[in-house]
């Protein structure tokens, strides 16, 4: 399984915010599989506020067909090869090297952990940082 990271936060700080990326940033990620793929997609709590936020925008990145479900708490990929297996929170701490998962998505439940902190150790964006998953 390859691990894709996708993260929103330089964007949100750069050209939303206009201020350099902080050292230290949070906010929530959902993880989504894809034919072997899987994606850990993160977000600042202040650009997407809610899981279903950040499935949305990753989904329009992508053109991949999908709508909020009648309560407004979900956003559903229509498209049946892409599994939203769960959400949590994130926080990164870039002097330090450190990554940590932890909590839940109301609208999702929890991430897969099984193995995630040695594929995400793997990844450029994560390489020889301390993946810590609670």
């Amino acid at each position: 399984m390859k691990t894709i990271v996708v993260d929103y936060s330089e964007s949100y700080y750069s050209k939303i915010l206009g201020i350099v990326m902080p050292e230290k940033y949070s906010g929530k990620f959902v993880q989504i599989w894809h034919e072997g793929d899987e994606y850990i997609v993160l977000s600042p709590k202040e650009f997407k506020k809610y899981h279903a936020n950040i499935v949305e925008i990753f989904s329009k990145d992508r053109g991949l067909a999908g709508a909020y479900d009648s309560e407004q708490k979900r956003f559903d990929i229509f498209e049946p090869e892409w599994k939203i297996m769960g959400g949590g929170k994130f926080e990164v701490d870039k002097k330090e090297r450190i990554l940590r998962l932890y909590d839940d998505s109301m609208a999702y439940g929890r991430f897969n952990d099984e193995g995630l902190a040695e594929r995400l150790a793997g990844t450029e964006e994560f390489l020889n940082y301390r993946i810590v998953i609670e």
